[in-house]
């Protein structure tokens, strides 16, 4: 039944067929769409990457044909050739780019039949994700799947011509190398020829492009794969991609500016959406105080206001208690929503508690003035009316509180806030909000360890204006933690889309970095000596920042997941279903690489 393609390659893809080649033999290569038998004719949609046209075989054109059409079935690999007409205007499909043409049909040959796929190649199909992981070559055939790779391939494309055209170099960096502390969990491959030691597969090129700074390369970049062995979710696998990008004699600004200038450009090329530079920017502190999250969707506003103030001074003792802990009442406003029912408030108060606060309070303002709340009876009336003033409260709205300590309102009222703008339609999709988040803290503290680690990695350079502070001998706890990084992340609708910082250059600095970390002397020339040896042979100020691609992908082509933009994913469980990885290995292996698996 297999018939060779000899002769018979096309002339034309599938999504090309147009009012140019009307009246021409074409020739087709692709997949079987469908198959539809009217009797006396047969009309087949081919399918490849392109798009789809439709094929009619006509029983008294060409009976042998004809006859052989008829085997045809879904996803059967065909080449057909026939000469390429208008339909007739009432046979016109406007559901398919190719709608106004088809080929009518003088060979067909087919090239391999196909058994039936466990689901429809099509859009949307209503399938178990764990079977397209299964089945992933077939899932990829769909169009909406291919979109996005294409999409994927524009953004890389793009990015590369960009950095060349601002004379970057694209540097590999390896993948195998050492094992380093403060990150995530490494990825570790044993050595065969040095037996006992370890390779990590590198969690990020962090160091290779600061020591490509050190060798004079000054403007570096790579789209590159990383390794994190972490606890997967949607936005998160083993292994994904990084734009990476590291440039000399440069101070934040320079960074920002043009890095808003690729991203620009990125929209456009892939989207041809025009986003307006340079992009807003704000502080952690500002981004914490009114949103609860670095990272805030500001497709809509609903910022928290702070009442504290007025609950230290109420009759209600939750909000007061709460205020005299050292904690803080703050508040949103749902618009429109004062009909919840207690049902619904119930399910908000629930998700609160997910984030450990202990509760919900509110305030419904009726459609009367009224105000319908558990709580207002230990306010007096101008404390009321003042928190319903604060919140620009009108008729219609549910005013939403929650008392606790710092980093609990901060969690509870910023999941709180996005899943109000989720109910109420405010994330609109197709907009992009682009932000700045810049002056992270440096450094945090780690109650378990009674160490501090850093918030980013320990070769962010601490804010300019705080330098002072991370030298001086003595100085506390408070002061330390409120020193500021000189570091940046990128946020597109409420998702970090990369980050980045000035980087640390000196080894003096480096070297006071690891000791408020806790790394002595030894420990740390053991495993950055490399790095401090390198730094005292000339090294430029500099500084990058890294995008997650993955992630961008997702966000451009409107998806939930970056497994959708990634051609061969791993499940929630870092494991291939189509190939079975990870998997067992030979004894004989184990042996050569020094390795005795522990008994169960």
């Amino acid at each position: 039944m297999t018939e060779p393609i000899q002769g018979m390659k096309r002339t034309h893809f599938c999504g090309d067929i147009g009012e140019a080649a009307v009246g021409q033999v074409v020739t087709i290569n692709g997949w079987v769409q469908r198959r539809r038998d009217h009797g006396a004719l047969i009309f087949i949609d081919v399918r490849d990457r392109t798009g789809t046209v439709q094929v009619v075989f006509d029983e008294e054109d060409a009976s042998e044909i004809f006859h052989k059409a008829e085997q045809v079935r879904g996803e059967f690999v065909v080449a057909t050739r026939g000469k390429l007409v208008e339909r007739a205007p009432e046979a016109v499909n406007p559901n398919m780019a190719t709608g106004r043409w088809e080929i009518r049909a003088q060979e067909l040959r087919i090239l391999n039949p196909a058994k039936t796929p466990p689901f429809y190649i099509q859009d949307e199909v209503d399938v178990d994700e764990l079977v397209r992981l299964k089945y992933r070559y077939l899932d990829l055939r769909r169009p909406e799947m291919q979109r996005n790779l294409i999409l994927r391939h524009r953004v890389t494309t793009t990015t590369r011509a960009f950095f060349d055209q601002h004379r970057f170099l694209e540097i590999e960096t390896p993948m195998l190398t050492k094992s380093t502390p403060e990150g995530a969990r490494d990825y570790l491959v044993p050595s065969r020829v040095n037996a006992g030691k370890f390779y990590a597969l590198p969690q990020s090129p962090q160091l290779f492009k600061q020591l490509s700074m050190v060798a004079g390369l000054e403007r570096y970049f790579q789209i590159v794969r990383c390794f994190r062995d972490e606890d997967l979710r949607a936005d998160r696998q083993p292994e994904f991609t990084q734009i990476d990008v590291e440039m000399s004699f440069v101070e934040r600004d320079d960074v920002l500016g043009l890095m808003e200038q690729l991203v620009a450009r990125i929209f456009k090329e892939s989207l041809d959406v025009e986003v307006k530079t340079p992009f807003r920017r704000m502080t952690w502190a500002e981004a914490m105080e009114k949103y609860g999250s670095d990272k805030p969707d500001l497709r809509f506003g609903m910022e928290f206001v702070n009442l504290s103030d007025l609950a230290a001074a109420c009759g209600f003792s939750v909000f007061k208690n709460a205020v005299e802990a050292g904690g803080q009442v703050k508040a949103i406003n749902a618009k429109g929503c004062a009909g919840y029912s207690r049902k619904q408030v119930d399910e908000l108060t629930e998700l609160v508690k997910t984030y450990k606060a202990k509760g919900l309070a509110y305030m419904a303002i009726q459609e009367t003035g009224e105000v319908k709340s558990t709580f207002t009876k230990f306010l007096t009336e101008e404390q009321t009316g003042e928190i319903i003033r604060r919140l620009g409260g009108e008729p219609g709205d549910l005013l939403l509180f929650v008392a606790d300590q710092p980093g609990v309102v901060a969690a509870a009222l910023g999941a709180l806030r996005l899943e109000m703008g989720g109910r109420l339609g405010l994330r609109t999709a197709g907009e992009f909000n682009l932000l700045w988040v810049m002056d992270f803290p440096l450094l945090e503290w780690d109650e378990e360890e009674s160490r501090f680690v850093a918030v980013h990695h320990p070769f962010t350079s601490p804010h300019p204006e705080d330098l002072s502070v991370v030298f001086r001998e003595g100085a506390t706890r408070d002061e330390l933690a409120a020193v500021r990084a000189n570091a940046y992340d990128l946020v597109l609708n409420g998702v970090e889309l990369g980050g980045g910082s000035i980087r640390i250059h000196q080894r003096n600095l480096q070297n006071r970095m690891f000791q408020l970390l806790g790394l002595g002397e030894e420990e740390a020339n053991t495993k950055f000596g490399f790095l401090l040896d390198a730094f005292e042979y000339g090294a430029p100020p500099h500084g990058g920042i890294a995008f997650g691609l993955d992630r961008f992908v997702m966000l451009l082509a409107g998806r939930q997941s970056i497994r959708d933009v990634i051609a061969y994913p791993k499940t929630a469980k870092a494991t291939d279903l189509m190939t079975e990885a990870p998997g067992e290995v030979a004894e004989k292996q184990l042996r050569e690489l020094h390795i005795r698996l522990a008994s169960e």
